[in-house]
């Protein structure tokens, strides 16, 4: 292998890597990492709840992932951060089903 190949080879790679990492969005809340998922209710856009996983590891933390992950998708959706919540991060009482929780809210349009 030449010089240049290999040269060439690091820049490939170190590309792909950096590639990957600008790509990555994982935000720690609480110190930790939780698993979150956007769904459309009944196929409309600005009805939507959002599940967060991985609970037991810090409640506080979950409720901010779900907060974040809903409010990054009516930014996507409808560029604003507002949100109706029927069942949200600062309701009191959350019901944890399987180490999850589960919001609902609407983006108001």
């Amino acid at each position: 292998m030449t010089k240049k190949m290999f040269l060439i080879g690091i820049l490939v790679a170190t590309t792909a890597v950096a590639a990957c990492q600008a790509g990555s969005e994982r935000v720690a809340f609480d110190g930790k990492y939780f698993r979150t998922k956007v769904t459309k209710v009944d196929g409309k856009r600005d009805v939507f709840t959002v599940t967060v996983r991985d609970v037991a590891q810090s409640i506080a933390g979950a409720r901010e992932a779900g907060r974040h992950e809903a409010v990054s998708y009516c930014v996507g959706t409808y560029g604003s951060s507002d949100i109706d919540w029927v069942v949200g991060p600062d309701t009191p009482e959350l019901r944890i089903v399987d180490n999850a929780i589960v919001f609902q809210g609407t983006c108001p349009q």
